[in-house]
């Protein structure tokens, strides 16, 4: 198993976003978590790459508990690749620089190899032509693929997806489906959180529903959008089609 998650908590002052979440990962999977808003997804998210300190738990990365002290966190997040809602581009670099900086800076490559490892990447996402574009000069969808070739750069073991559809129209977020499944044939591992349940059909091996930072279940796409036997599921999918 790539990434487990046992028993993790997160608090702010007095409010409790995550209770006791467990969650497994495996090599190759896609994972879906949906939930309604302020449940804690993008909270977990950021607990396992310790963009924030989580309040207790477990998170074993390839065998190693990465909350313990003396982990490296840099050397953590190299290995989870994050795509953020808001794309985080630097508005002033170019995609191409965009891609190369943390190959750079984090990896110590040269120029020229931060180079063609950027292309290669963007190439992958289709957007090797729009290399010296600056990102006020992007659609959201092109945005969105600049991020996702900067996360792939750095070679991670798993690819975070915070939202990928949210600030993007639905033809975009059909583009954002095509490119992730794209990734899926290339057995990109991946935890993709999002509201959007054409994203999660389209895209899914498991979906996992939080709630109020509980898991209250997890299965097939089937088994999570029909039927379910628990109100609340049933309740947040009526609304979510009924917002569409």
């Amino acid at each position: 198993m790539l990434l487990q998650v046992r028993q993790l908590t997160k608090s702010f002052d007095d409010k409790t976003i995550l209770r006791g979440v467990d969650l497994d990962l495996a090599e190759g999977q896609l994972k879906v978590i949906m939930g309604p808003s302020g449940c804690g997804k993008s909270t977990l998210l950021r607990c396992l790459n310790r963009l924030i300190e989580p309040s207790s738990g477990q998170v074993i990365f390839r065998g190693k508990d990465v909350l313990q002290p003396g982990t490296d966190v840099r050397a953590l997040r190299q290995q989870i690749g994050f795509v953020f809602q808001q794309f985080a581009l630097y508005r002033h670099l170019s995609a191409l620089h965009n891609v190369t900086l943390a190959l750079r800076k984090l990896r110590g490559m040269s120029v020229r190899e931060a180079h063609a490892k950027a292309m290669h990447e963007l190439g992958r996402m289709n957007m090797a032509e729009h290399a010296d574009q600056y990102p006020a000069q992007l659609s959201g969808g092109q945005k969105q693929r600049v991020a996702i070739a900067r996360a792939l750069a750095m070679d991670p073991a798993v690819l975070f997806f915070d939202e990928p559809t949210s600030a993007l129209d639905p033809l975009m977020s059909r583009e954002v489906v095509s490119v992730i499944k794209q990734l899926q044939l290339d057995n990109v591992t991946m935890l993709c959180v999002t509201h959007d349940p054409f994203l999660a059909k389209s895209i899914a091996d498991r979906v996992m529903f939080l709630d109020e930072g509980v898991v209250r279940a997890e299965g097939t796409v089937a088994e999570i959008f029909g039927a379910h036997a628990d109100p609340r599921i049933r309740d947040f999918f009526a609304h979510e089609h009924s917002a569409a």
